[in-house]
């Protein structure tokens, strides 16, 4: 293996002391214009780095930033959304030449540990906190150990009336269309926040003026902060339609395919079956169409289906899935920006995605005229 050029090795090519190249490399005053415009040429030509450790250990930053996924391991190789959220992630930390280092645990317990040993062992400069919990106990960990976070996928702020609008105390300057910015108290960590309420009060819209009165949210995981305000949200926006729990309501899984296709059948089977079905991505939605179709059900004859997230196995599922269509890679993209500018001296912030929308295909009609009443 080749071995990796040092200050020395840059020292004695550009005819100068290795105190020189130091002061260079790092911008520190002691050196002229020509002289370092040199020594950064000849680094550049030997393919030097900077050692992230030593720079670490010194109280530097490391140049990386850090995301621990806690979840079912057999869950993300179904599932683009994380796919997409690291893609948009990594294009902006490719731009700032910083690394992303990317770990899967199984609890959240395993995760607060990950935190603490990048911390101990100065691996990263910060970290992107994917999935808020109900009850969680890393925004406090994180405080503690003065580790800059930005986390992912927390509800936009409401109105007054509950419209989750995004106005109030955190809407600010639009960074494009539907994403607004705005500070936090001091301490608090910052956040990207996507509307959910909003995004599920389209798709109860648009199913309730097609004539569904049945309807069944195929849910994610129940401990997850998103899924608690989506069936919140499904239960205020049925209950302002004048629906009840016996007619709209959700069933949790762990968004899988064999888990939605399992909730599938159940509620299929029952008596009075709905006549239309929201799930929380795209895997589950697909397996959901493919139970219908092997128990005779026509979609959307006799059932509808609603996917949260768009994927291309939305679009080529016959029949296409209605969808949410949202920017799951700017939300990426918004996430380490804001993660940067922390790391850069910016206080904590909050930045609104900008608002899904539904996109009607052929799996959304009319139920059958005997279905509802």
């Amino acid at each position: 293996m080749a071995r990796r050029p040092t200050i020395k090795d840059i020292a004695r090519q550009a005819g100068v002391s290795e105190s020189a190249v130091s002061f260079a490399l790092n911008d520190r005053p002691g050196v002229s214009q020509d002289t370092r415009a040199r020594i950064r040429r000849v680094a550049e030509e030997l393919g030097w780095q900077p050692n992230s450790a030593a720079r670490a250990l010194s109280g530097e930053r490391s140049g990386a930033v850090g995301l621990v996924l806690a979840r079912p391991a057999h869950t993300l190789g179904v599932e683009s959304f994380f796919l997409q959220l690291v893609s948009g992630i990594q294009e902006v930390l490719s731009t700032a030449r910083t690394a992303l280092l990317f770990q899967v645990v199984e609890d959240i317990d395993a995760e607060c540990a990950v935190y603490r040993r990048w911390w101990a062992e100065r691996r990263v400069d910060g970290v992107l906190v994917v999935d808020p919990r109900t009850s969680d106990p890393r925004p406090a960990l994180l405080e503690q150990l003065a580790l800059p976070a930005v986390t992912i996928g927390e509800a936009a702020p409401t109105d007054d009336s509950g419209s989750g609008s995004g106005s109030g105390p955190v809407a600010g300057s639009g960074a494009g269309a539907g994403v607004g910015v705005g500070r936090v108290p001091a301490g608090t960590l910052s956040s990207v926040r996507a509307d959910d309420a909003r995004a599920m009060a389209q798709v109860l819209d648009h199913l309730h003026e097609l004539g569904h009165r049945r309807i069944t949210h195929i849910a994610g995981l129940p401990g997850l902060a998103h899924t608690v305000r989506r069936m919140e949200s499904l239960r205020t926006e049925a209950a302002r339609r004048g629906l009840g729990p016996d007619q709209v309501r959700s069933v949790v899984t762990d968004y899988s395919d064999a888990e939605g296709a399992a909730a599938t059948r159940r509620v299929l089977a029952e008596p009075l079956p709905p006549t239309a079905l929201v799930y929380d991505n795209d895997v589950m939605a697909v397996a959901g169409s493919a139970v219908a179709a092997e128990l005779g059900i026509p979609v959307p004859g006799r059932l509808s289906i609603v996917a949260w997230d768009d994927s291309a196995l939305c679009r080529v599922t016959h029949p296409r899935l209605t969808a949410l269509v949202r920017d799951t890679a700017g939300f990426g993209r918004l996430a380490a920006e804001e993660l940067l500018a922390v790391l850069a001296g910016s206080p904590p912030g909050i930045r609104i995605s900008e608002q899904p929308r539904l996109e009607p295909r052929e799996s959304t009609a009319p139920p059958p005229a005997h279905t509802e009443s």
